[in-house]
């Protein structure tokens, strides 16, 4: 029997966000009620970014593709997650060798950043550095996914990004594994039908057992 892990984070009023920012907070306002034009209506206002979300190359590079250049298909597969819970700083290319990892796979990495589930951004958060990537970038890895709102922090320049972004690497940011054992599992992600920009927020599952 198959089971269904939602790893998105909920979207709301006061909910984590990156640097803690008042103005990437989301807004939700009451734009109709049933006291005054019979039916119920909100208006959201969001911030691409915002929770469990798909970047596009447009982030990091001036002359980056946007959002819908990532298909569908590049966004649902196989997928193993790798427990890093151990890692305090950043990921490196040491914590990812023993795994094995193959081409086409996606790598969903679980740190201690699962277990924040407070409103409040880590400015410490785990992130992944510029070697790991290089080596997942080896490895021929399909997409990466990581559980921090970032996929790198302290490196000036961006590399991570960047290097991922170059090699046509998709990145998913902002996931919930808490809930989540290592191991295979059927990834979907499903991001906003957005156009023009260069994130785009997403609801993203994992399947087991099938």
């Amino acid at each position: 029997m198959f089971k269904i892990y939602d790893i998105s984070m909920t979207v709301h009023e006061g909910m984590q966000v990156w640097g803690n920012s008042p103005g990437k907070q989301p807004i939700v306002q009451n734009v109709s009620s049933f006291d005054d034009g019979g039916v119920y209506e909100s208006q959201l206002t969001l911030n691409v970014h915002t929770g469990t979300h798909v970047d596009a190359p447009l982030h990091m590079l001036e002359d980056g593709a946007t959002i819908e250049s990532i298909g569908l298909e590049e966004l649902v597969g196989q997928a193993r997650v790798l427990d890093l819970t151990h890692v305090e700083d950043s990921v490196s290319k040491a914590d990812l060798e023993k795994y094995g990892i193959q081409k086409g796979e996606w790598i969903l990495l679980k740190t201690r950043n699962s277990l924040n589930e407070s409103m409040t951004f880590d400015d410490h958060f785990v992130y992944v550095n510029e070697e790991a990537a290089r080596y997942l970038i080896e490895c021929g890895v399909r997409g990466i996914g990581v559980d921090g709102l970032g996929i790198e922090r302290s490196q000036e320049g961006y590399p991570t990004h960047r290097q991922l972004f170059r090699n046509n690497i998709v990145i998913v940011e902002g996931l919930r594994l808490k809930a989540v054992q290592p191991g295979n599992y059927f990834l979907v992600v499903a991001p906003l039908k957005l156009t023009g920009v260069e994130a785009a927020p997403a609801r993203a599952v994992l399947i087991g057992g099938i």
